[in-house]
């Protein structure tokens, strides 16, 4: 039987023996390396792909719009994913979710390399693999956060932290071992390399069968409804926020590899090194910082601060003349978005107590439109400039702008 989290407090666990504690401790250990894993596997969802996109334009010949189009249908999946989730998570239960998300995401990664081969239409075969684990990957953002959230462990925010960090690892651990892996044996078999990444969710699907889960609520209780939340005004900014989070992160980041390509001249080695896991790395530290020491950050304040650097690297990214620059532009960026992301969930936590599952599936939804807008709106505004990214990149200063904007609104609210 699970044991809420609210059940074993902070600073006194004298009602609970030693040997229980150490027994809880070890149990939900492995649900929680569980859902790091989930978050590798969502890394992998949203970030092999781009590592071959111009791969996909030499071998298939598709054009940009269509190469910005699996960026979208992706996100514009994941976020369908989130709406509907709020409705049938909470009945069918978050371990036949979880279970559903890894099978989704393994299927999408398998079928990558095979539909483009079958299809008339190699795009079309390409569209519907992304759709596939699209599906997965907006299940685990929906879900990932909230079973975290209501296991019974200690230092609910830095395990918070913690777990948004390590989708970045799995960003920089998908961006090295792929260029290693195509360095050593060709880019021609990145077949190979979908196949490989599929392996990640498949496993941690068995493992989800078996590790002991919670719930948000006690049994008959009920969190906050939809309903009850569109009645908050700091619901809708902070969706606001989330959007401009998911774009401010993601403008940069899905068009990293093709901008250091094909912007900068620099080889696919270096620019997949020195662009997207360099942006990963940079995104990962500033969580794992966020998780370590923030509960001396005036996170308000932090979070303004974060999209002040995001709009310096973004002007850094797209004006510098020398290719270095832009590319440590790209960390830069990196390390700025790293805490919006987390730091929204935990305003939104503050100021809608008990907004329980709805409020996650509808953050995340928010957060996925702007993944998805944010990259679409780079691809557009570049293939109008004659396939210029920098003058893309260079346009999305917007979402760090609103972002800054929405966390000034919604302080009263978070002060409280």
């Amino acid at each position: 039987m699970c044991v809420r989290r609210d059940l074993i407090p902070d600073s006194d666990t004298s009602d609970i023996s030693a040997t229980e504690e150490s027994s809880l401790k070890q149990t939900y250990t492995r649900t929680l390396i569980a859902c790091y894993t989930g978050y590798v596997v969502q890394a992998i969802v949203n970030n092999f792909a781009p590592l071959l996109f111009l791969t996909f334009q030499s071998t298939y010949n598709i054009s940009m719009g269509k190469i910005t189009l699996l960026i979208s249908i992706n996100f514009i999946i994941q976020l369908m994913t989130d709406f509907l989730s709020a409705g049938f998570i909470d009945r069918i239960g978050y371990r036949a979710s979880m279970i559903i998300a890894h099978a989704a995401s393994a299927s999408g990664l398998i079928c990558l390399p095979i539909l483009p081969e079958l299809l008339p239409d190699p795009s079309a075969g390409l569209l519907i693999a992304v759709g596939i684990y699209a599906v997965g990957g907006g299940l685990l953002e929906v879900l990932v956060s909230p079973v975290v959230e209501a296991l019974p462990t200690k230092n609910k925010e830095k395990t918070m932290s913690m777990l948004h960090s390590f989708y970045c690892w799995g960003h920089v651990a998908v961006v090295l071992l792929s260029t290693v892996f195509f360095a050593l044996f060709g880019v021609d078999n990145w077949r190979i390399m979908a196949v490989i990444w599929a392996l990640v969710p498949l496993y941690n699907l068995f493992v989800f069968r078996k590790v002991p889960m919670c719930t948000l609520t006690e049994e008959g209780e009920k969190g906050m409804s939809f309903a009850d939340l569109v009645r908050r005004p700091a619901f809708w900014i902070l969706m606001i926020v989330m959007v401009c989070a998911g774009a401010s992160e993601q403008s940069v980041s899905q068009w990293a590899s093709t901008f250091a390509e094909q912007g900068l001249g620099v080889s696919k080695t270096i620019g997949d090194l020195t662009g997207p896991m360099f942006f990963a790395v940079c995104m990962g530290s500033s969580r794992l910082l966020y998780g370590l020491y923030g509960e001396k950050l005036n996170l308000k304040r932090a979070m303004i601060l974060s999209g002040i650097l995001c709009i310096f690297a973004y002007c850094m990214i797209s004006l510098s003349p020398q290719p270095a620059l832009s590319l440590l532009g790209c960390g830069i960026c990196g390390f700025s978005v790293g805490i919006m992301w987390p730091g929204a969930f935990s305003i939104g936590a503050a100021a809608l107590k008990g907004g329980g599952t709805v409020m996650f599936a509808f953050f995340a939804l928010a957060g996925d439109l702007g993944c998805s807008s944010g990259p679409a709106y780079v691809g557009l505004i570049a293939e109008h400039a004659g396939n210029n990214l920098k003058a893309g990149i260079q346009w999305a200063v917007i979402f760090p702008l609103l972002l800054m904007l929405g966390v000034m609104m919604i302080r009263k609210s978070y002060d409280k």
